[in-house]
């Protein structure tokens, strides 16, 4: 009699403790943040580029071949826009890719979101909120990157290598597509052309960690195809030793 009496407590103990019990994380190969650019250096029809650029990266042959190789066969992506300290903003949080079809859904809503801002430009502020992204993201990342995509340095905020080394020391690698405008406005030319250039200023103050690396670009009609060979680097490339920021 007292074994049939516990058999339903039992049960019910155990259907109590699924329901507490949090579901397990997703296991990817990368966590990855893509921290684009939205001040008021790139104008409209450059936003659509990043977007249309956006769009046919995720939906290559190459970059998803480069997720289904690997151990896990998906990443996990969200998405942010900034411009000055006070306007960064999430657009799209965490969407785990495996396939055409998720990597299609999440480049659609990426196109559908409107732009966020129009302001000065933090990088640091969307290194800083990519960091907290990453920290709160519950996925079991291999790696964790943070996909800087800008055409300016950084003139709003904190300094943007003390986001950088921050992001290092947490374990996290920053690399850069640096878009190079080769035709700026006077009053921008400080802003989008720094000494040694802006491809250099990336390297010497925004990217930093293990297997960093810097793209260049002189045009937002080539960013698809740079984005492309971004994506399948940090996604195909295997851990590496630490590869500490350093200044100029």
């Amino acid at each position: 009699m007292v074994r049939i009496a516990l058999a339903p407590l039992a049960a019910m103990s155990l259907l109590v403790l699924a329901a507490v019990t949090p579901a397990r994380a997703d296991d990817v190969d990368v966590a990855l943040v893509l921290v684009t650019d939205v001040s008021r250096s790139v104008d409209d029809s450059e936003f659509k580029l990043e977007k249309d650029g956006y769009t046919s990266a995720f939906t290559s042959q190459r970059v998803l071949q480069a997720i289904q190789g690997g151990p896990s066969g998906k990443i996990a992506v969200s998405y942010l826009e900034f411009a000055s300290s006070f306007e960064v903003r999430t657009v799209l949080d965490w969407t785990v890719i495996r396939d055409k079809a998720s990597a299609q859904a999440f480049v659609e809503k990426l196109a559908a979101a409107p732009r966020s801002f129009w302001g000065r430009t933090a990088i640091s502020a969307g290194v800083d909120q990519a960091v907290q992204l990453l920290a709160e993201s519950g996925m079991n990342a291999t790696r964790h990157v943070i996909d800087v995509c800008g055409d300016g340095t950084n003139n709003a905020g904190r300094e943007v290598s003390d986001a950088r080394d921050d992001a290092v020391k947490a374990g996290i690698t920053i690399n850069g597509l640096a878009i190079i405008n080769d035709h700026p406005v006077s009053w921008t030319f400080a802003h989008v052309q720094p000494p040694g250039g802006l491809a250099n200023y990336y390297r010497a103050y925004v990217t930093g960690g293990p297997g960093s690396f810097v793209l260049e670009v002189h045009d937002f009609s080539s960013f698809g195809e740079a984005m492309t060979r971004k994506l399948v680097d940090e996604i195909a490339t295997q851990p590496a030793k630490p590869k500490f920021a350093a200044g100029p």
